[in-house]
């Protein structure tokens, strides 16, 4: 399973075939030899999908969206909140607060490189970008709005109509909440973190790695830990449980949230995640699925008795420690948009958030602040479509 869509999937690999095809002859080096064998570099800015098969329109109507505020019920809430560009694609909390200050129950993963993952979310319940898009605007923990509170949001400012219609050209209805998704997708396939250290030296340039770090890349491999952390992202691709070895407290991995068992339900996939990526790692604390570790050095720590059943020494963890922050790319220079004006037609916001909600409160109706303002006062929105939403009420966020 690949979160790259189909129509991405050609370009990143002639991405990647290119870059490796004008690399230039380097001294063999037998470490990075074998850092070769397990992991590929962010492909250079330039030759991703995003400079490919990617319609420029539906990327700068996708980078819009991402900041947009008024898909969410409250007016409050954008995919920016939670993976914040200028924070390393997340938001330095725990757990996200969405919705009347509700606090999922997951740690928000970094919206960069997510691209290159096997399915998106920590128990890989979405299959690519475009579906993920749609959970956190549905979620009552989350965003808490609707498909059609989405288009008639977006419907009721002109200029998003006219570029909906530039996007989407062959679309029957191009403002739609799945041409909202795929354009997000679109913006967020571009933010990837190519020029760390590390790709550096996979390229050649043997002076790009401490010593430090080098012992670290050797440890990382040695121990065990690219079983699990390996290609583009380090990780994002297979499922494993955590406490593989020795399973941690429940102040790190919470007895109620199970993992992946909630999607397949089935037993062996209890407390089983996908393997979080680690690019950027040293920008993205808190850690884990709980964000209950603040400490790279203590995270690494307990992957090593939790996953390997290896008590690291304190030289070991700083060696690998100093691995890890040389997977810090390059950070994504986003300028931030200007955004169309509300209509007399946009929905306001939920005056749910002068109550306090319960974490599923996502059930409850609008009332009639949140309709649209119109001469007919259209109800179209105010219905909300709760029944599509629930499979992402019941998990919350991420």
């Amino acid at each position: 399973m690949t979160c790259i869509s189909p129509r991405h999937r050609l370009s990143l690999a002639i991405s990647l075939l290119s870059a490796l095809a004008l690399a230039p002859a380097v001294e063999a080096e037998p470490l990075r030899d074998r850092a070769n064998d397990l992991f590929n570099p962010v492909p250079a800015s330039g030759s991703s999908a995003a400079d490919g098969e990617l319609n420029p329109d539906q990327v700068e109507l996708g980078k819009m969206l991402f900041f947009e505020p008024r898909i969410s019920a409250s007016h409050l809430i954008s995919c920016n909140t939670c993976h914040n560009v200028g924070f390393g694609g997340h938001d330095y909390l725990p757990t996200s607060i969405g919705h009347g200050w509700q606090r999922g129950p997951r740690n928000s993963p970094t919206v960069f490189n997510a691209v290159f993952n096997a399915a998106q979310f920590w128990d890989g319940r979405a299959a690519d970008l475009a579906e993920q898009a749609k959970g956190p605007v549905q979620a009552s923990v989350e965003m808490s709005s609707t498909p059609a509170r989405v288009t008639a949001t977006l419907n009721s400012m002109p200029e998003y109509v006219e570029r909906f219609q530039t996007a989407f050209p062959d679309a029957a209805e191009p403002v739609s909440f799945d041409n909202m998704a795929l354009a997000i997708e679109a913006f967020e396939t571009t933010l990837t973190t190519p020029g760390s250290a590390l790709d550096a030296y996979l390229n050649g340039d043997n002076a790009a790695l401490t010593a430090q770090q080098k012992a670290g890349l050797g440890l990382f491999m040695d121990k065990g830990c690219a079983a699990c952390h390996t290609g583009v992202n380090l990780g994002g691709q297979h499922y494993f449980p955590f406490g593989l070895i020795t399973r941690p407290g429940a102040d790190i991995l919470p007895v109620g949230d199970k993992g992946r068992f909630a999607v397949t339900r089935t037993a062996s996939d209890e407390y089983v995640f996908r393997a979080a990526p680690l690019r950027n790692v040293a920008l993205t604390a808190p850690y884990f699925h709980s964000g209950a570790v603040w400490s790279l050095e203590e995270a690494v720590a307990i992957m090593g008795r939790s996953q390997l059943g290896a008590e690291l020494n304190a030289e070991e963890v700083s060696q690998i420690t100093a691995f890890l922050e040389s997977l810090t790319g390059e950070q994504p220079h986003i300028e931030y948009p200007l955004l169309p004006p509300s209509t007399v037609d946009t929905p306001r916001p939920d005056s749910a958030l002068n109550s306090t909600p319960s974490r599923h409160s996502g059930n409850s109706r609008l009332d009639a602040s949140s309709r649209p303002i119109s001469s007919n006062n259209n109800t179209s929105c105010a219905a909300p479509l709760r029944s599509q939403a629930e499979s992402y009420s019941s998990e919350g966020l991420w």
